[in-house]
């Protein structure tokens, strides 16, 4: 469903959009690519897995390169199918391995890190949704990196109000993320049937009740099928229950067309990313990254800063 606010594109011979200029990637050389390397390798030796390789996402050199990384938590494999996302599905994930918070503490530190994103996979099959996992991995980060700031981007924990107090409950965190993904009438489309706008909206607002001291952050993928105006209206939700951190992004199909994921709507400018930005920030948003390759993530550390100024 393209807007007038969509620049024209032309389209590859199985109709689908063509990939425009401002989507291409450069990747690192030199220093960049042998600290891009080096985060590889610590990632590796730690037997750790990042949203970065999970979700292929595209600003993996980019950031690797200036050795951040989102580290992913509580295995490889989701229990939901979102039909937007690369990580695999299993209704039944291997089990939470208690020694990961601390091999995710030890890299960390070994990268240094001012500010770490640990984002989480959907663990249905756990009765409090995984939420006391992800708790130990903070925890421990923080036990050994007290100065590095840490954002949780979470799971929905299937609308557990028990778990999400208890996961917030003096947790040291800076940001509480959680993800609405898509505008609500295009649910049924892209998310899981477990997941849903209303139930992603409540999640932020209960966080920002019971840690009114923590930011709460959520992002919304483009191109798949939203109007403009949707997009709006989502920005208006958000800030409503509290939300002041925010990215818009550019959805982009992990796979190849026939597969599960949906394809791309339409390729949006530019130009229509920077007007989010700036009705964003009129509404009262304090931290925003609007762009075609902004992830959830994306320079995530500098929105934080950028919130505390304004404020």
């Amino acid at each position: 469903m393209s807007s007038d606010n969509t620049t024209s594109q032309s389209t590859l011979p199985n109709g689908r959009p063509r990939l425009p200029q401002w989507l291409r990637v450069n990747l690192p050389a030199g220093p960049a690519q042998a600290t891009f390397n080096g985060t590889l390798d610590i990632v590796q030796g730690n037997t750790l897995h990042t949203v970065c390789e999970e979700a292929r996402c595209p600003n993996i050199h980019d950031c690797w390169a200036r050795g951040t990384a989102t580290f992913m938590v509580a295995g490889q494999s989701c229990t939901r199918g979102c039909r937007f996302c690369s990580v695999e599905t299993l209704r039944q994930p291997e089990a939470l391995d208690a020694d990961e918070p601390q091999r995710l503490a030890e890299a960390v530190e070994r990268m240094g890190l001012e500010y770490v994103v640990i984002t989480v996979v959907n663990r249905d099959d756990q009765p409090d949704g995984g939420a006391a996992h992800y708790k130990r991995c903070v925890e421990a980060v923080h036990e050994r990196s007290p100065r590095t700031g840490i954002e949780l981007l979470c799971s929905d924990l299937e609308g557990n109000w028990t778990a999400l107090a208890e996961l917030l409950e003096d947790i040291p965190l800076a940001v509480f993320a959680h993800n609405v993904e898509c505008v609500a009438r295009l649910d049924s489309q892209v998310r899981d049937p477990r997941a849903s706008f209303a139930l992603s909206l409540e999640v932020l607002e209960r966080a920002r009740q019971l840690r009114p001291d923590i930011w709460t952050k959520s992002s919304l993928m483009v191109g798949l099928g939203e109007t403009d105006e949707e997009v709006l209206e989502v920005l208006r939700q958000l800030y409503s229950v509290g939300v002041r951190l925010l990215t818009l992004g550019q959805y982009l199909a992990p796979g190849r067309p026939g597969t599960r994921f949906l394809p791309v709507d339409r390729y949006v400018s530019p130009e229509q990313f920077e007007r989010w930005d700036q009705q964003a920030r009129q509404l009262g948003f304090l931290g925003v990254a609007s762009g075609p390759l902004v992830r959830s993530s994306y320079r995530a550390g500098l929105l934080v800063e950028e919130a505390r100024a304004d404020r």
